[in-house]
């Protein structure tokens, strides 16, 4: 499906049957071969938008996957690049498909609301998990990958506008969401990953809460909607110190 050597519907239907974990782990060997890896056009985009930023010294890909994002920042930090995911599977792949002549990334194995590691790190990015975190989850987690960044360290990640209201995409992701909780409230394990509850608002809040300064910056490369708001903005949130109890502000 999706591609040639891309997953069959058998395996999709059983990987969406299974747990976050165990779903991943089945799917990862064709992972590459479908949409839901990010796509090239995103990374470079990413990495062009983050590169003035630097320089960066070390670097971390929270839910790294198959290692797309790890990709990122190879071009963009000097030094050790490390990857982080809970999916064996996924860490696998990313293991052997480390870039040519690029130095080895350290991969671990571990869930981000648990991050084991020190403040370390220049800059964290993530690449398309946010859905696989509930809303109620989203403090812990911002504040864990806070916890790992050193002072005026960076974490970033792309949001792209959502679909307008009655347009295909808007009910395709809706009618998706739908049968998530439809299949949740039903069959255990659960398998979290929802397209719209991972909303710009809230996250600026959650961000400032976990102590972060955040802004937005749009992705050119993507262009503008009717109404000229982007279509994808880069999150860029930096370390400032100590959690803050007044929520922020995310600038256009």
């Amino acid at each position: 499906m999706f591609s040639p050597g891309g997953p069959t519907l058998r395996e999709l239907a059983v990987q969406a049957l299974s747990s976050v974990e165990r779903g991943y782990d089945l799917l990862a060997p064709k992972f590459d071969r479908t949409p839901y890896r990010t796509p090239a056009p995103v990374l470079d985009a990413v990495a062009d938008a983050l590169a003035p930023l630097g320089p960066f010294g070390t670097g971390l890909d929270l839910c790294c996957g198959t290692g797309a994002g790890l990709d990122v920042l190879a071009r963009l930090c000097r030094d050790r690049v490390t990857g982080v995911d809970f999916s064996a599977g996924m860490l696998a792949v990313a293991d052997r498909r480390a870039a040519p002549g690029a130095p080895a990334a350290s991969l671990v194995r571990a869930d981000a609301r648990a991050l084991p590691f020190r403040p370390a790190f220049d800059l964290a990015v993530s690449f398309g998990a946010f859905g696989h975190f509930l809303p109620r989850e989203l403090p812990g987690l911002f504040a864990g990958v806070h916890a790992v960044l050193r002072p005026g360290g960076c974490f970033a990640f792309p949001v792209a506008a959502p679909p307008r209201p009655g347009s295909p995409g808007y009910w395709t992701l809706l009618g998706f969401d739908a049968a998530m909780r439809v299949r949740n409230a039903v069959w255990r394990p659960p398998f979290v990953m929802y397209y719209r509850t991972f909303r710009l608002g809230e996250v600026g809040r959650e961000l400032a809460r976990a102590g972060f300064r955040t802004e937005l910056r749009p992705l050119p490369s993507f262009g503008r909607r009717a109404d000229g708001s982007p279509r994808v903005r880069l999150v860029t949130a930096w370390r400032t110190g100590a959690a803050q109890p007044a929520a922020g502000r995310v600038n256009s």
